[in-house]
């Protein structure tokens, strides 16, 4: 006789399926959620002033291959995008861009395969957040990247023409009043 093994999730918590197991996706800091927004409000008005998609939020589920990703913030393309709309709930598909903010937990194994992971997927470009190194890592393949500092900008021309975001906006802490 063999046993099931019964897994109760937590409603208040946030889980990727990896693998056909549940792995919580810790919560994050203010300091990871300002840059989150900051960069999500800059991209989401791009992309409705140019009609060039939707940009969603890290409680966004994607299948990636044969697992359910949440990434911190992604990019879908008018074009991806079905005529009747955003699905109730996950997207059946990668998005063309995933954005990953990371977190003093993160693993650089971890972050490095799901990197290819999304590739292999169908993602057309990945952006590694470094808050610590306050640097953008943009990945156009899973071994062809440009690092960007707080002296650059940030620019997407295959995905988001027109585009441009100085990196240093993005790691800027709010102004105490």
């Amino acid at each position: 006789m063999s046993a099931i093994l019964e897994v109760t999730l937590d409603p208040d918590r946030e889980y990727e399926i990896v693998n056909g197991q549940p792995e919580e996706k810790p919560m994050a800091g203010a300091g990871h959620g300002g840059i989150e927004v900051r960069l999500m409000w800059r991209l989401a008005k791009h992309v409705e002033e140019n009609n060039l998609g939707g940009v969603y939020g890290p409680d966004t589920t994607f299948q990636i291959g044969r697992n359910e990703r949440l990434p911190d913030l992604s990019f879908v393309s008018a074009a991806r995008i079905p005529e009747d709309g955003e699905p109730e709930g996950k997207w059946p598909f990668a998005p063309d861009l995933a954005i990953e903010v990371v977190s003093p937990n993160d693993l650089w194994e971890r972050m490095n395969d799901k990197i290819f992971e999304y590739f292999d997927a169908g993602v057309q470009q990945v952006w590694l957040l470094s808050p610590e190194r306050r640097t953008v890592a943009v990945y156009d393949s899973p071994v062809e990247l440009r690092v960007l500092t707080e002296a650059d900008e940030l620019t997407s021309e295959k995905l988001l023409p027109g585009f441009r975001c100085r990196v240093s906006e993005i790691f800027k802490s709010p102004a105490r009043g």
